[in-house]
């Protein structure tokens, strides 16, 4: 009889500590997975594609590299938007893997972008000037 009780005991022990793990995976999923929420990530990314938009094509900034910059931080934020409201990525979310794992995808793309640009502007501007092959001796 006693071995019957540990083995109901052991059992309730068990269900209780898996369904408290599923049971909060589930509840930081869903606090973003209703339909306001996707109607808030909607409506915002209607927003962020709207205005840079109109910016354009009212061209209200008449310098590109401002127009550029601009229509850059549009994108950034509606990337934002995007993971916030659509992936459900929080700090809570996969223990946080998901969005350590996403800081150091962007550490290693803006270090590529940003190496790349350098070593280019630099091997531009210290090239040697070609010379016309017509007037060598």
């Amino acid at each position: 009889m006693s071995n019957n009780h540990q083995h109901e005991h052991g059992h309730g022990h068990d269900d209780h500590g898996h369904g408290g793990h599923g049971h909060d995976d589930h509840e930081d999923v869903g606090y973003h997975a209703t339909v306001k929420g996707y109607l808030i990530g909607f409506l915002l990314s209607l927003i962020l594609t709207a205005i840079p938009f109109f910016l354009v094509m009212t061209k209200s900034i008449s310098s590109s590299a401002a127009m550029g910059i601009v229509l850059l931080g549009f994108a950034a934020v509606q990337i934002v938007v995007h993971m916030v409201y659509f992936l459900h990525m929080n700090s809570k979310v996969e223990g946080g893997w998901s969005m350590l794992s996403l800081i150091f995808t962007i550490a290693v793309v803006v270090i590529m972008l940003a190496g790349s640009i350098w070593v280019m502007f630099h091997l531009n501007s210290n090239m040697m000037p070609v010379h016309d092959m017509r007037n060598m001796p």
